[in-house]
């Protein structure tokens, strides 16, 4: 029977403490809000124009969207989870995001683009007259049974 040595036990401990580490990050990075209001989160960009940032966080069952402008302003920011809607105050237009429980007078300008849509929220952007920025959240309803399943978010 062979025994381990003091360093192959030391060598060890050390692979085991690296690879807990990996573990524990990858769990905290997929349950966080780590860098949300921040210009460059440590986050992805999920953004489906070109010309914004959109960053998603989710917690304990509740998602947190942020718009982020290209160059890293953060716009405004929600919470959201089983169809009810959270401004965050955080953004220079946090006082401008609508969500379907305060939706906010009708925008000066109504042409925008759609910048984030997943199986539950789709978030649209409206650039106004002033410089503001209006944020207009959705809740989707999916009408394809087999499409609403089958959805990854």
């Amino acid at each position: 029977m062979r025994h381990l040595t003091t360093q192959g036990l030391k060598k060890l401990a050390a692979v085991a403490l690296l690879a807990g580490m990996a573990v524990s990050t990858t769990a905290v990075a997929a349950n966080s809000t780590a860098g949300l209001g921040q210009s460059w989160p440590n986050a992805q960009d999920v953004s489906s124009s070109p010309n914004w940032h959109v960053y998603v966080f989710d917690r304990n069952g509740v998602r947190y969207i942020q718009i982020n402008d290209l160059n890293g302003n953060v716009r405004g920011a929600f919470a959201t989870s089983s169809g009810n809607y959270l401004v965050l105050p955080i953004g220079v237009d946090a006082s401008h995001v609508a969500t379907p429980q305060d939706p906010q007078p009708p925008a000066a300008s109504e042409t925008g683009e759609t910048v984030y849509r997943d199986n539950a929220v789709q978030v649209q952007v409206a650039p106004q007259t002033t410089g503001a920025l209006q944020i207009r959240t959705a809740a989707v309803t999916c009408q394809d049974p087999v499409e609403c399943s089958s959805r990854v978010n």
